[in-house]
């Protein structure tokens, strides 16, 4: 007979998921919310204009690759985590951007550089992981620190090499499995903050951003995540930056087509209101009695759909303080979300403009710091606070991909960091003040001169959307913030421990938030599940 699944959700964790499932011969429907796929990927199209809503940043494609060189009966479960790949002094090179099966379904091209950041005082610097490019801006900002790059590189690639390629995919389910590892995360000093190791390694204030900012683009605060993040430094430099052409709304339409075709379906509009469990005697579950396993889900409509497993692609606060009822879950669950740090939220700004002939300054991806680094984190992290100067990240991909905007236009997002809504801010107010402030700034600062002028269409979003639409908890934008005592055995397992056949993928559990960890969360998840069939 075969099996049924149910996932809740069609992020890019829940579609990995479901593709995985359905190559492993489940019937797999995939339940959305929103009247279209992604979830926090979803795409917003206006007045002509394409936006992707959120994820813009792609890694590691051959994640990617994976998904789409999947079939019936070849799931990948058992091949190896990372491919083949030749060593060199500096870089490790594998693949190519699109992969044959990916090429199929979208086209992939790379970015180079990677991101331009900004600095207060009009100064950049190319991120794109080239060793003599990297060394010559380094030189020209501050000749001190090359010695002290040479040390932060050293100690990225030994991170990179044990905790990415090596345990990448561990599914952390006991203390033990975390105590074994433990002694090379302390040795290789990947526990300390990893904005401890940069202040150690450069003496220059922006070398410091440079070498710390990308824990941010998975709701991290580089003052307070563990230096394990460092990482992520040599995944983009190993395998670089990509765009799908036509956003990565045509990366997820993708993944979609792709489920189709192995019979999984997708369902929108179609919000579940109750994961539904019952007892060992078949019983519901609140007659307390025998083992608690999964037995469909109910929908905000009051349709009941059975399921023998059900993969929760929501946020882990939503999923267990919400969808499941408190009489089921263990109490540890309810400490976790009371007890849990969220991470950040942020205002996204999507704005479309004329192109007036002028070449615009500015790159694929752009990272404009303000004028305080460490203060700013402290403001949204920890004392929640929306203070008067900001930090932002502006994406305009039609410089890239015109086709996302009507001929002589461009499309654009940029995203601000702010406190997720723990902070009490009344966003009806401070985010159309937030918007007003950041397109001004855009314009007087030169980088997109005379946007007021130009500007034909604008909208936003604030940490209310995350929270109301997107049922994250607190307006959360990245799931539980990446610290120390969240991470491995500490994040919510992919594998319920309360529930039989309940299983949780994406931000929120093991490994964590981002692209690529998404990813690798739908195949630890995957392989849970194939384990537990076939026990």
């Amino acid at each position: 007979m075969t099996r049924t699944a149910i996932v809740i959700g069609s992020g890019l964790g829940g579609l990995a998921t479901a593709l995985r499932l359905s190559a492993m011969g489940l019937r797999v429907t995939v339940l959305e919310k929103l009247d279209g796929p992604g979830g926090r990927a979803y795409t917003r199209r206006e007045a002509g204009f394409t936006f992707d809503m959120g994820p813009t940043v792609l890694t590691v494609p051959h994640f990617i690759e994976e998904l789409f060189a999947l079939e019936k009966g070849v799931h990948g479960l058992d091949d190896p985590d990372f491919p083949p790949h030749t060593r060199t002094n500096e870089r490790i090179t594998s693949g190519i951007s699109g992969g044959p099966a990916t090429s199929r379904y979208v086209e992939l091209v790379p970015i180079l550089p990677f991101y331009r950041i900004y600095f207060e005082d009009g100064s950049y610097f190319d991120y794109d992981g080239d060793p003599e490019r990297t060394r010559a801006q380094i030189e020209r900002i501050s000749p001190r620190d090359l010695a002290g790059y040479e040390r932060f590189h050293t100690k990225a690639k030994a991170i990179f090499d044990r905790g990415f390629l090596e345990l990448g995919y561990t599914h952390f389910t006991t203390v033990g499995s975390m105590l074994a590892v433990l002694p090379d995360l302390l040795k290789l000093d990947a526990v300390r903050p990893l904005f401890s190791i940069a202040r150690d390694c450069f003496e220059s204030d922006k070398l410091r951003a440079v070498f710390s900012f990308e824990p941010l683009l998975v709701g991290g605060n580089p003052l307070a995540v563990p230096g394990i993040y460092a990482m992520i430094h040599f995944v983009e430099k190993t395998w670089g930056i990509h765009f799908a052409k036509g956003g990565t709304g045509a990366l997820v339409s993708a993944l979609v087509k792709k489920l189709e075709e192995l019979g999984g379906s997708i369902r929108y509009g179609a919000e579940v209101r109750s994961i539904d469990v019952i007892d060992g005697r078949g019983l519901p579950a609140r007659s307390r009695l025998g083992r608690r396993r999964v037995r469909g889900v109910t929908l905000a409509s009051g349709e009941v759909l059975a399921a023998d497993l059900v993969v929760s692609n929501a946020d882990y606060a939503h999923t267990y303080g919400t969808l499941i009822d408190p009489r089921v879950r263990l109490a540890h669950h309810d400490a976790r979300v009371a007890l849990a740090r969220q991470s950040m939220s942020v205002v996204v700004i999507y704005f479309g403009f004329r192109d007036d002939g002028a070449p615009l300054d500015l790159q694929h991806h752009n990272i404009i710091l303000g004028p305080r680094y460490e203060e700013l984190l402290t403001d949204i992290f920890d004392r929640k606070i929306l203070a008067e100067d900001f930090s932002q990240y502006l994406h305009v991909p039609t410089l890239t991909d015109p086709s996302l905007a009507p001929p002589g236009h461009h499309a654009a997002y940029t995203l601000i960091p702010v406190p997720h809504n723990g902070s009490g801010l009344d966003w009806s107010i401070e985010g159309p003040k937030l918007v007003a402030k950041v397109l001004c700034f855009l314009e007087t600062r030169g980088y997109i001169p005379d946007l007021g002028k130009r500007l034909v269409h604008q909208s936003f979003v604030t940490p209310d959307y995350f929270e109301h639409t997107l049922n994250s908890h607190l307006g959360n934008a990245f799931g539980l913030e990446p610290v120390l005592w969240q991470s491995a055995f500490f994040r919510p397992h992919n594998r319920s421990e309360d529930i039989e056949g309940l299983y949780g993928v994406g931000a929120g559990y093991q490994p964590g938030g981002g692209t690529p960890s998404v990813m690798m969360s739908a195949k630890i998840t995957a392989r849970a599940i194939r384990d537990d069939l076939e026990r």
